[in-house]
């Protein structure tokens, strides 16, 4: 397995721009005829120059006519993946110009510069590259295997740009695996951070950038935090898998009368709590599985004003997809059944193969079985700095709602 040629060089040379580039050649009906920027394996008619995994190639059409330029990885179902429409090499340059154009679109729209995605992905041009910046540290992972080969060159063009003293590496997710990436987590540059405290949403969090969730924080809820915490006012509110506890942060700050948030995760429960203390809000915390616990609090005869539901994906897979729905209808059932006569649920999914139509019908049927009859009062869906690129709606995968229960006519 070889790295890329010309991997550290600022610009790729003139006389190398009419070397022969290895390649693909698409079937007639690949999808990236259609504006998607992946290549399944089984949309490939023919493989030339012999490729080897991680390096970038071109990709034609029968008529011998170039669709862009691509990572390549043959041992991953998805072959391809196109980061431009010219022919470019992975360089130096290439990721200066993908960072700062990223940035530029994330000042223009108003996100906090200090604390942001920075790069995500397919969305900013860069397959398979995430970059969370908090502050002085930025965090990054790497899950296609060429975007894994130039980590170190793309540390230091991160460093550059941001002007940020330190990178750390979270490349422990189970998603790597599919590129046959191994786990590891360390420290590109600078030195190693101690825990800090962070701004977010006008909370504060408590960030250990090596052990904590993934890259650091779900920066992708940040403006679902800001747009539910208004309907908690005077509200008692329920916030279940309540992991970091921000939902239940903003609605205490936002004037619940009370606020229960329960998770699962022990390791989670005493971070939930010193963020309750550091926001200077009391919540009551508790460590149970939230199916469990509505069934209980159904029993006690409890009921909420404001349920809010925020669980992981139910699904990582197709094939898990069934099951999943029959999980989130038993939850919003479970739920609707803890609600005053005029209570509101805001409910997500984060599960990528879960559709925003089929996770509707979920709560539509959960509401039905219940006897609850309900309105929709608000659509969320995941902050700007996750762009979605309507011609990859594989970026497109938070979705959540707002219904508030009423009496039957």
């Amino acid at each position: 397995m070889s790295f890329q040629r010309n991997l550290t060089i600022p610009h790729t040379p003139d006389h190398l721009l009419f070397l022969p580039m290895p390649g693909i050649i698409i079937r007639p009906r690949a999808r990236i005829l259609h504006g998607h920027d992946w290549v399944y394996s089984s949309e490939v008619l023919k493989i030339y120059g012999n490729p080897q995994d991680g390096e970038v190639i071109s990709i034609k059409d029968g008529r011998d006519r170039m669709l862009g330029s691509a990572i390549y990885q043959s041992q991953s179902q998805i072959i391809a993946r196109r980061f431009s429409y010219q022919r470019q090499e992975l360089d130096r340059d290439f990721f200066m110009r993908r960072v700062q154009r990223a940035q530029e679109y994330r000042d223009r729209i108003g996100i906090d510069p200090l604390v942001r995605r920075v790069l995500w992905s397919e969305s900013d041009g860069v397959p398979g590259l995430i970059i969370d910046r908090y502050n002085s540290v930025a965090v990054m992972q790497t899950l296609t295997l060429a975007m894994d080969q130039r980590r170190d060159l793309i540390a230091e063009v991160v460093k550059e740009v941001l002007g940020v003293e330190t990178i750390i590496e979270r490349n422990d997710s189970s998603s790597r695996k599919l590129e046959g990436l191994e786990m590891r987590t360390g420290v590109l540059l600078g030195e190693t951070p101690k825990e800090q405290e962070v701004m977010i949403g006008g909370m504060i969090f408590l960030m250990d950038f090596l052990q904590g969730q993934k890259t650091g924080f779900y920066l992708d809820q940040v403006t679902s935090y800001r747009d539910l915490a208004p309907w908690a006012q005077g509200a008692r509110v329920l916030d279940c898998f309540s992991n970091q506890g921000a939902f239940a942060i903003a609605s205490a700050r936002a004037g619940a009368s009370e606020v229960i948030a329960v998770e699962s995760g022990a390791e989670n429960i005493p971070r939930l709590k010193a963020h309750a203390h550091a926001n200077g809000v009391t919540i009551g915390v508790i460590g149970a599985n939230v199916f469990d616990y509505l069934s209980q609090a159904t029993r006690r005869g409890e009921k909420y004003d404001l349920i809010i539901l925020d669980p992981p994906p139910f699904t990582r897979v197709k094939k898990g997809i069934s099951d999943a729905l029959r999980g989130y209808r038993e939850l919003h059932f479970k739920a609707a059944q803890l609600l005053a006569p005029n209570g509101r649920l805001a409910t997500f999914s984060c599960s990528h193969h879960i559709s925003a139509a089929a996770f509707h019908h979920t709560a539509t049927e959960a509401f039905h079985d219940a006897r609850r009859s309900a309105r929709q009062r608000h659509i969320f869906t995941q902050s700007p700095d996750h762009p979605i690129v309507l011609a990859l709606p594989e970026t497109e995968y938070l979705k959540g709602y707002l219904f508030e229960m009423f009496n039957s006519f």
